[in-house]
C-alpha cells in the first residue's frame, strides 16, 4: 500500500500539460506528441550533444553566420535593447550576439528550469556587468517579462531553426505572439534552415552515433518515469524521414513488434510498423521564409547565409498592424 501511495504521489507531480498531450497523442490517429516534451534535463543534454555531431550542420553553420553578421545586426538594431532569447537551451550562440549589440539586459526563456539556471549562471559569469533575468516558461504561451525590462526596447533571439519544428500555421501564431510580447519597435533575429539534399537532411537527424535516436527514445523514458508508463523502449526504434511534399524532416518512434503498455493505468497497444510522430523540422526556401515572417507580423530588414546557402539568419522588425495593403 505504501509503495502504491508513493507511486501515486509521484504521478501527481507530472506536468498536467505533459499528461494531457501524451494521452491525447496516443489516443489520436496518427499518434503524435508535441516536440516540446523532448526537453527534460536529459533531453536538453542530449540535444546539446546532437549540436556537436559531424552530421548536424545547422549549429556550426548558424554560428559561423552569426559571427559574421552580428556587427551589422548591432548597427541596424542599435544599442540598449534587452535581448530576449526564446528557448535558450545552453545559450552557446548567445555570447556572439551579446558581445556585438551592447544589450541593456538578457532574458533567456526555457522550459527546462535546471538547464536554464545553469546556463544563465555561466552567462552571468561571462558578462559580469550584464543584467541576466531568466524566465522558466513555455515560449509557446504568453510570457510575463520581468518588470525591469517593461519599457526597454527588445531584440528577440530565436536561433537554431526552432521555428521549423512547428507546422506553418503554428509558426505564424508563434511569430504573432512574439511580436505581441516584445512590443512596439521590437526586432527579431531568427534562424531558418534551408531546403537541401534529402540525404544530407536525413543524416543530420539520424546520426551514425545514434545520439538523435537516444534523444527521440528519451521521450518514452520520460513517459515511463513521469506518467507511470510501461512502454517497452527496446521494442521501438528512431526513424527520420524526408517528407518532400511538406518540405520537412519528420521524426518518428516506430514499433518493431506488437506492443501493449499502460500510461497511468490506461491501456494502449501498437502493431509492428505503427509510429508515434514526435517532431517536424520544416525547411524554407528564401521566399518562403520571408512570407512566413510577414504573415507573423515581421518585416525582414536583413538576411545573411553561408557560402553554400545551407542556412539563413534573418533580422526582422515588428510590422505595424495594417487593415489594407
Amino acid at each position: 500500500m505504501l509503495k502504491q501511495e508513493i507511486e501515486d504521489g509521484q504521478a501527481s507531480l507530472a506536468d498536467p500539460a505533459f499528461r494531457r498531450d501524451v494521452l491525447r497523442g496516443f489516443e489520436a490517429r496518427p499518434r503524435a506528441i508535441p516536440a516540446r516534451w523532448f526537453y527534460d534535463r536529459r533531453g536538453s543534454e542530449l540535444f546539446e550533444a546532437i549540436t556537436d555531431l559531424p552530421e548536424y550542420y545547422p549549429t556550426r553553420t548558424e554560428t559561423a553566420i552569426l559571427r559574421d553578421c552580428c556587427p551589422e545586426i548591432a548597427e541596424i538594431a542599435g544599442a540598449g535593447r534587452a535581448v530576449v532569447e526564446f528557448g535558450s537551451g545552453s545559450s552557446t550562440k548567445t555570447p556572439i550576439l551579446l558581445e556585438a549589440v551592447d544589450p541593456a539586459a538578457y532574458v533567456p526563456i526555457d522550459i527546462s528550469g535546471d538547464f536554464l539556471r545553469e546556463s544563465s549562471a555561466v552567462l552571468s559569469d561571462a558578462f559580469p556587468g550584464l543584467t541576466v533575468l531568466p524566465v522558466e516558461a513555455d515560449f509557446m504561451k504568453p510570457i510575463a517579462f520581468p518588470a525591469q525590462i517593461a519599457t526597454t526596447p527588445k531584440l528577440g533571439f530565436f536561433p537554431g531553426s526552432t521555428i521549423g519544428n512547428m507546422i506553418p500555421h503554428a509558426s505564424v501564431d508563434l511569430l504573432r505572439a512574439m511580436k505581441a510580447s516584445l512590443g512596439d519597435g521590437a526586432m527579431l533575429v531568427i534562424g531558418m534552415d534551408r531546403i537541401k539534399d534529402p540525404l544530407m537532411l536525413e543524416a543530420a537527424y539520424d546520426d551514425a552515433q545514434r545520439v538523435t535516436a537516444a534523444f527521440n527514445l528519451n521521450l518514452l523514458e520520460r513517459i515511463n518515469r513521469e506518467l507511470d508508463g510501461t512502454l517497452p523502449i527496446d521494442k521501438f526504434r528512431h526513424r527520420a524521414i524526408w517528407n518532400d511534399d511538406r518540405a520537412r524532416i519528420e521524426m518518428h518512434l516506430e514499433a518493431m513488434a506488437e506492443v501493449a503498455f499502460t500510461i497511468e493505468g490506461r491501456p494502449f497497444a501498437m502493431l509492428p510498423g505503427e509510429t508515434i510522430h514526435t517532431e517536424n523540422s520544416h525547411k524554407y526556401a528564401p521566399r518562403d521564409a520571408r512570407i512566413l515572417l510577414r504573415a507573423g507580423g515581421w518585416t525582414p530588414v536583413g538576411e545573411w547565409t553561408d557560402p553554400e546557402g545551407l542556412f539563413a539568419v534573418i533580422l526582422a522588425e515588428a510590422q505595424p498592424a495594417r487593415s489594407a495593403p
